[in-house]
């Protein structure tokens, strides 16, 4: 059933306040195909988790919620098993569950916010871990011909946060199931970022993959605010990859800062930090702001605008441009 004029508010992790022409929920591909069938041309938004997703104004269009839920385990031997998750299931839940079942390899990714059908999408990755590491295949909805397509790990095309479905195929599929081949003898990975310095202060001489979970919950629980009571979109920037040169003249005014190796000999910066060297980090402007925690992290207090939120990020990639000679890139999509 498509409903008319609904406030995206409850819909979006930022918690703005815009109104959508048109409103429907999925279930299932049949769902989509009727749905679908009802357009009449209208721009077409498909939410997630919406988490990663920044509302500027109202949407003239038919916005579908993603609400395709399961859990199967496809199969299984001694060492891994593979594991199928509904596109609409919140993917920390999903995490939790596979934990629970004993099912390693992303575990570094709890507390993401969003949903399954996002994770490839955005590739999300943290602590290490991108979803490409344990990502098998997906199916996805052809919006043009109705028709379902596989598409396995080489026609993802992931990047640094990004995938073939934000480039080439951007809006032409909706993703309605993914396969993931986890672990049952695990190899954890705890070198990244705190994690280690977090199994300590926990006591854990001898981690699980449960142990990881939660060393990765309390170390994202300390810098990051939770959506349900400020809203956010977690990380608004991309880390910026780059080439010597830039890391060469940062070197010359900085003795130490957060780098890491990346493809082709270059480099990984910290977003958050070049943010806070350029002063923005616990910014507040009344409704809305820079996190005082992460700088990384862009904030509604309550009854913002998402032109505003707009606005300062485009004054922060200004800024950082001005002091470093970077653009960073935004992680979060502007409607």
């Amino acid at each position: 059933m498509i409903h008319t004029n609904v406030d995206l508010q409850p819909f979006n992790t930022f918690g703005l306040s815009c109104k959508a022409k048109r409103f429907a929920t999925f279930s299932n591909s049949q769902d989509l195909t009727d749905i679908l069938s009802e357009r009449n041309n209208d721009e077409l938004l498909v939410l997630g988790g919406g988490s990663n997703i920044l509302l500027t104004q109202d949407f003239n269009g038919l916005v579908i919620k993603n609400e395709i839920t399961g859990f199967e385990v496809i199969e299984e031997n001694d060492e891994t098993v593979l594991v199928e998750s509904g596109a609409g299931e919140v993917w920390h839940e999903f995490v939790m569950r596979c934990i629970e079942e004993g099912f390693g390899g992303i575990e570094n990714l709890s507390l993401i916010p969003g949903s399954v059908g996002a994770s490839p999408m955005q590739n999300i990755g943290a602590y290490g871990v991108e979803i490409k590491d344990t990502f098998d295949s997906l199916q996805a909805y052809h919006i043009a011909s109705g028709e379902v397509h596989t598409f396995n790990h080489e026609q993802c095309e992931f990047g640094y946060r990004e995938s073939v479905f934000k480039r080439a195929l951007k809006g032409k599929y909706i993703i309605l199931s993914v396969r993931f081949r986890l672990t049952k003898n695990h190899k954890l990975n705890t070198s990244y970022g705190a994690i280690e310095t977090e199994l300590q202060s926990m006591g854990v001489e001898n981690p699980t993959i449960k142990d990881v979970s939660k060393a990765v919950i309390n170390i994202r629980s300390s810098k990051l605010p939770d959506p349900k009571k400020i809203g956010n979109a977690g990380s608004f920037f991309k880390n910026p990859v780059v080439e010597q040169a830039i890391v060469d003249a940062i070197s010359q005014k900085y003795q130490q800062f957060p780098q890491y190796p990346a493809p082709n000999g270059k480099t990984k910066l910290a977003a958050g930090w070049l943010i806070e060297q350029a002063g923005w980090k616990g910014k507040d402007f009344g409704t809305y702001g820079v996190h005082k925690n992460q700088a990384l992290v862009l904030v509604n207090y309550g009854g913002s605008k998402g032109a505003d939120i707009f606005e300062l990020a485009q004054q922060i990639i200004q800024d950082v441009k001005s002091k470093f000679g970077i653009v960073l890139e935004r992680e979060v999509n502007m409607i």
